[in-house]
């Protein structure tokens, strides 16, 4: 436990020293949802009903951008090295790292998300659901993220490889939390697609980390 704190610690400084990844996102996502009004224009009728699936794209888009550094810059420095040949297990390493991950750019999104609802006058109705879905659906993204970065970790062009390899994985995320903020605004029962999205986070907590270790002693070897 110490030594995944630790790594949790690690990873949060250079993020905060750096900043540039959260900002990054949070920037990206914000301008994102803010240029839809400009481009469908203003009337709040059209804005209600395209709410929820903009505002899930768009974080989902932006939660790919600092993916690609998730392991990279331990890879270039040889930290990653060092950290595989540690007692510590990789898939517990891993897992911390991608805690820190979620918590410099999933958590931003999560906090922004609501303030940008308003702006595209989504329904009253639909606001905690939408916190849920986040809540429950980014760290997914981050679990399902961490493998593709591993795939790609040292490939050249491997943001490009990276989307390509991670966006159809993201589908179900993206369904089940738009269809999620649906049924609540729709004064629907929303609880089916909460389910369904805590099932995959379920999955993806112990398959994530597995996976991603795997991934990353076949990059190193």
């Amino acid at each position: 436990m110490s030594r995944f704190l630790e790594v949790i610690r690690r990873d949060l400084r250079l993020a905060l020293r750096q900043g540039s990844d959260s900002i990054m996102v949070v920037t990206f996502f914000v301008l994102t949802v803010v240029l839809f009004p400009f481009g469908i224009g203003p009337e709040s009728g059209v804005l209600e009903r395209v709410a929820a699936g903009v505002l899930w794209v768009t974080a989902l888009l932006a939660s790919l951008l600092s993916l690609d550094r998730l392991f990279q810059a331990d890879y270039e420095d040889g930290s990653l090295e060092l950290l595989v040949l540690t007692p510590t297990p990789l898939e517990v390493v891993v897992v911390a790292k991608i805690c820190a991950h979620w918590l410099t750019t999933g958590l931003p999104l999560l906090v922004a998300a609501p303030v940008l609802a308003v702006l595209l006058h989504m329904n009253a109705d639909g606001f905690v659901t939408l916190l849920l879905t986040m809540l429950v659906g980014t760290p997914i993204l981050s679990l399902i993220g961490g493998i593709g970065a591993a795939l790609v970790l040292g490939a050249r062009r491997g943001g490009v490889l990276l989307s390509l390899l991670i966006l159809p994985l993201y589908v179900p995320v993206l369904i089940f939390g738009v269809g999620a903020i649906d049924a609540a605004v729709g004064a629907r029962d929303a609880t089916p697609h909460l389910l369904i999205l805590s099932g995959l986070l379920a999955a993806a907590l112990p398959l994530g980390p597995w996976a991603t270790a795997a991934a990353l002693r076949q990059a190193l070897e």
